[in-house]
């Protein structure tokens, strides 16, 4: 694998027709192939660690990495957060946004940048928008890579009842409590053979929060009613052509590989790679293995090659 390093980029900004302003990072050299990253819910674009992009420039790709709305430095919508009791019943707001006006920011910034095709690499709820683009857009999108996620069936990708415990926790006020709940949420859901780094969680949650420029906690929760808009997605997945790869970990108590395993039934031909002791999170000990097998995945779509199921 190639060595990796840090790579340093300037937060640049795309205003889209529709309003809203996405904030970007664009690294490695503009004549390489193009990979999207799309983060997880509540992150910001920086969750993406060094590493993990320095490893993907390596291998000879140029990386765009988004906040989506609600997180980061990007547009914080105006409307109010569902409140408590409509979470819990999956009632979005009637002035709720879905997933697919996630998926629209992201083509824009795309527009923006001129780029007409790319490699989509989403994680958890990113992951979900990567296949919403894969599925509504096919002719912008040369490979999908979809990470711990999965296709909104309620029977499927379902959190443990410890995780839920923990995500119902009273939200992070200041940049204190919110290092404190990064990492206590982030023990529970990395797995049992991925031990985190409490320094280095710790330094990626303050940076998140010190990137906020908006409410954290009311865009969360606007971001989790724009998954439950959105549903069970099985029948949209199923029309998605583009080669596809869907990573998960074996130990995953956040969204249960049940929901990879769903996602890989729901796309033709999908690889599907388990790792064992995988949970919920991208630690430095599977950043050469992941970007690796993203980065194949990737080139064999310009190789013509054909794609296997592996477990």
């Amino acid at each position: 694998m190639p060595e990796t390093s840090a790579v340093e980029s300037a937060d640049q900004y795309a205003t889209l027709p529709s309003g809203m302003t996405i904030c970007f990072r664009d690294h490695g050299d503009k004549d390489d192939p193009v990979m999207l990253l799309i983060a997880g819910l509540g992150e910001d674009l920086t969750f993406w660690t060094d590493s993990f992009v320095g490893s993907l420039v390596a291998h000879g790709f140029r990386v765009v990495a988004i906040d989506n709305r609600d997180v980061g430095q990007s547009t914080f919508v105006a409307a109010p957060p569902p409140g408590t009791w409509r979470q819990i019943a999956a009632r979005p707001r009637g002035d709720a946004y879905a997933l697919a006006d996630m998926a629209q920011d992201a083509v824009g910034v795309l527009d923006h940048l001129g780029i007409p095709r790319v490699h989509l690499v989403g994680r958890s709820m990113g992951g979900m928008i990567a296949q919403t683009i894969a599925a509504t857009a096919p002719e912008r999108v040369l490979s999908l890579a979809s990470l711990y996620s999965t296709t909104g069936a309620r029977k499927v990708g379902q959190p443990s009842l410890s995780t839920i415990r923990l995500l119902a926790a009273p939200p992070a006020r200041n940049r204190t409590a919110a290092v404190r709940a990064h990492l206590r949420l982030t023990r529970h859901i990395a797995g049992t053979d991925h031990p985190i780094d409490d320094a280095a969680e710790a330094a990626i949650a303050a940076r998140g929060w010190d990137r906020s420029g908006g409410d954290p906690a009311a865009g969360t929760a606007r971001q989790i009613q724009a998954i439950q808009r959105s549903g069970d997605r099985t029948a949209q997945l199923s029309r998605i052509t583009a080669p596809t790869l869907v990573v998960h970990g074996a130990r995953d108590p956040l969204v249960h590989p049940s929901g990879g395993a769903a996602t890989v039934r729901a796309i033709r031909s999908a690889q599907h790679v388990v790792i064992p002791g995988m949970g919920h999170h991208l630690p430095e000990s599977l950043v050469g293995p992941v970007t690796t097998y993203i980065a194949q995945h990737a080139n064999r779509v310009g190789e013509g090659g054909s794609h296997v199921r592996i477990s």
